[in-house]
């Protein structure tokens, strides 16, 4: 294990700390003459003022990269152009100055599409070093979005983040992750065993939004059940996909609004 500083890479945690966000949105300052900031995070005063204070001491800001548009990443975008001459913005999404397909670089980063959480997000790697934004958190797991396809675009994605034989991961929320290997593994597992047990509650008969998180989900609190019905309903378009999915399944319509 090395440490942040010998990979020219800095954290500044923002407070906004909550279920969904954990400790706080991570935000990653990469390089320096000039600097990147991967997600800005929310619009908070300090939060912010540690942004520009960090990127200053380091030549100045070159771009900001976003790995997806939710708010507790990109709320603080605009502002934080408005105080450093207005770098360059980069993401998947159209709107962005520079909008990133997969293998595209933006100044030292490249990005990886990493679809699931949200379908236009990305990952970027700079060195041996991994920016997931939500698509890997350092503790705890992520919602896949209720869109078609989204599931099986996340497992490809956490499979192909594996195959990069990674040194560390710098995650959107939670602490660092300094072997990314048992991480990604974990996170295929952990996905992969909730698809086994959704097929067994089917098995059984169970249809409805509520008896399946009631049974396949019952370690989630109530904070995180739409959460929850959000990848139940990702889950579900996947077996859909592969010829799995009995008839009279019902399909939640929850959608997580960003956070």
């Amino acid at each position: 294990m090395t440490d942040l500083a010998a990979l020219d890479v800095a954290l500044l945690r923002a407070a906004n700390p909550g279920p969904y966000t954990l400790s706080g949105t991570n935000t990653w300052i990469v390089g320096r003459d000039p600097a990147y900031v991967v997600d800005p995070g929310p619009l908070l005063e300090q939060h912010l003022a540690a942004i520009v204070a960090e990127t200053d001491r380091r030549g100045g800001i070159g771009g900001i990269a976003l790995t997806h548009g939710h708010a507790d990443h990109a709320e603080a975008v605009g502002e934080l152009r408005a105080r450093t001459f207005s770098p360059a913005l980069a993401a998947a999404a159209p709107g962005a100055d520079v909008v990133l397909g997969d293998g595209d670089r933006f100044g030292p980063l490249r990005a990886i599409a990493t679809p699931g959480h949200a379908l236009d997000h990305v990952a970027f790697i700079f060195g041996g070093v991994c920016f997931t934004g939500d698509a890997v958190l350092g503790e705890g797991s992520v919602f896949v979005s209720p869109d078609r396809g989204a599931m099986t675009g996340y497992l490809r994605a956490l499979r192909r983040l594996r195959e990069l034989h990674l040194s560390v991961i710098c995650p959107g929320h939670g602490p660092v992750v300094w072997d990314p290997a048992a991480k990604l593994e974990q996170y295929l597992r952990h996905r992969l065993e909730r698809e086994r047990r959704l097929l067994d509650a089917l098995g059984r008969g169970l249809r409805t939004t509520g008896e399946l998180l009631d049974e396949v989900w019952s370690d989630v609190g109530a904070a995180l059940r739409p959460a929850a019905a959000a990848t139940l309903a990702a889950h579900l378009d996947r077996l859909a996909e592969r010829g799995l999915l009995p008839a009279g399944v019902e399909r939640s319509t929850v959608r997580v609004g960003p956070v």
